[in-house]
């Protein structure tokens, strides 16, 4: 038997799973929690010694369960955007700073004013949460640390580093979140410069190689660290939920890959360059060749119905399924209330980081349930309007597949197929980024010949959920009330986001 090892490191912790190929099924799985510290409004923070350590006992427990099988690949997967500034050892210079930390807004802001040919793949301007933004902010409010840093890189690199002792970056990350121009092959050092982070390129990783390629194989240290039998090779990963593109089959032009978790992430393929306001991308050579890679999403979904259920209602697992079941008994667009669901900033379509949450209609003859039900409307009102700007675009999307954290609450799911009015397809196996590493591990092995192949040789049984169409009739009615007030309210996010109501 053939077993591959894939690592996803996730907001809230590392996920490791150990996929039997030949059986196409995951042989084990286990997960270690990690914390991420809030300093201020719209800042997140995380260790990146935690990421370390929390892998360490992640691994060596199931390795243990399953009594150490011979593992013949590795791959990590891992949040984009979240950056380390550390010594060229590995040695931090301050917490990272975590993917949907939004401090640098004003940096992203300015990169819109370049006209640097590469920011044609970006759809003319960073985000907030990519990696150059973040290192402009460094360079401006944390001069000391960005000076010393040797490198800065995202928690991918940090990882790969302490696997196996080499500083290299994924074509995915890069392309995507650095403004690495892929077709020329380099680091932008002009753009750098006229966005204030002269001579960045020098610390980043300075290695590039494409998703699946084989990097080495890990070291001694990693191999005790990680409990296992063997040091198997190393390959290049990259953005957990790009990552699940493998894991669900969904490289081909047409397919559509939506994973609801702490966000919601959109991802699909095109076989040529086109232009795609309101998105990120496309990016060439991101994931495979001659493909351009295009991301849409929501900075905050699940997490947002999180928020409800423990921070502001302080429910307890039977608390939060009782909460469910009550809001589920009411009907599409019964509690009158309409919910924003920008709780950290919008990507798709509007790419403003400084849109914030909303509930609007409230009266006192609202309860939990109503508020629950209206920000699961709210979120799943959000996927619809991306595929809304899908369609407007032109852009056809035959097949949707989706995974994360749409298995754990059907409440969410049924409301987002409805919203969107498209039948998804949902995998049995849950955490396509895992099946998506092993993916990547089996072709950086040599066990299958390219990407497509590995995709293939992974794919999954999936179950269709099909929407209500009646429900779907009533979601068009609230996604027009939702794209309006978010269009009202705007201004008035942006004033409060940063504080010019102050005296």
């Amino acid at each position: 038997m053939t077993f591959l090892l894939g690592l996803d490191f996730g907001t809230g912790g590392v996920r490791v799973g150990v996929f039997d190929l030949e059986n196409r099924r995951m042989l084990g799985e286990n997960e270690e929690a990690y914390e991420t510290v809030y300093p201020r409004p719209g800042w997140a923070e995380q260790s990146p010694l935690d990421w370390w350590n929390a892998l360490g006992r992640a691994c060596r427990a199931l390795m243990q369960t399953l009594d150490r099988p011979e593992i013949a690949g590795i791959c990590v997967a891992t949040t984009a955007s979240t950056v380390v500034a550390c010594k060229r050892d590995g040695t931090p210079l301050r917490p990272a700073l975590l993917w949907m930390d939004c401090r640098a807004a004003g940096e992203a802001e300015r990169s819109s004013t370049s006209n640097n040919p590469v920011m044609d793949y970006v759809g003319g301007a960073n985000a907030s949460e990519w990696l150059i933004s973040k290192a402009m902010w460094l360079a401006v409010h944390e001069r000391q640390v960005y000076d010393d840093a040797d490198i800065v890189c995202e928690c991918l690199d940090y990882i790969n580093y302490n696997l196996t002792g080499r500083w290299v970056g994924s074509r995915m990350n890069a392309t995507c979140k650095w403004n690495y121009d892929s077709v020329q092959q380099r680091f932008p050092a002009e753009l750098y410069a006229e966005l204030g982070v002269e001579g960045l390129e020098d610390k980043l990783p300075p290695e590039i190689f494409a998703v699946g390629a084989p990097i080495e194989r890990i070291s001694e240290n990693a191999q005790t660290h990680l409990g296992l039998s063997g040091r198997p090779v190393l390959s290049q990963g990259g953005i957990d939920a790009h990552i699940g593109m493998l894991g669900a089959g969904t490289i081909k032009p047409g397919e559509m890959l939506m994973i609801g978790g702490t966000s919601v992430v959109q991802l699909f393929q095109l076989k040529e360059q086109r232009p795609m306001q309101g998105f990120w991308g496309p990016y060439p050579h991101a994931l495979i060749d001659d493909h351009w890679l295009v991301e849409a999403g929501q900075v905050s979904a699940g997490s947002v119905l999180t928020w409800f259920e423990k921070n502001l209602f302080e429910l307890d697992a039977d608390g939060r399924q009782a909460l469910r079941d009550k809001a589920a008994a009411i009907p599409v667009g019964g509690t009158g209330l309409l919910t924003l669901d920008y709780f950290m900033g919008n990507r798709t379509p509007y790419r403003e980081p400084l849109l914030r949450g909303a509930i609007i209609g409230l009266s006192l003859g609202h309860d939990r349930a109503s508020m629950y039900r209206s920000a699961i409307e709210g979120v799943a009102l959000a996927s619809a309007n991306v595929l809304k700007r899908v369609h407007e675009l032109n852009v056809p999307v035959e097949r949707i597949v989706s995974s994360g954290g749409y298995a754990k609450n059907r409440l969410w799911l049924q409301a987002t197929v409805d919203a969107i009015g498209m039948p998804v397809e949902l995998p049995k196996e849950a955490n396509l980024t895992i099946i998506g590493a092993a993916a990547a591990a089996a072709a950086g092995s040599g066990l299958v010949a390219d990407l497509f192949a590995a995709a293939e040789a992974v794919r999954q049984d999936t179950v269709v959920i099909e929407p209500d169409m009646a429900a779907h009739a009533i979601y068009q009615q609230l996604l027009g009330e939702y794209i309006e007030a978010t269009e009202l309210l705007m201004p008035q996010s942006r004033r409060l986001a940063t504080g010019q109501l102050k005296g």
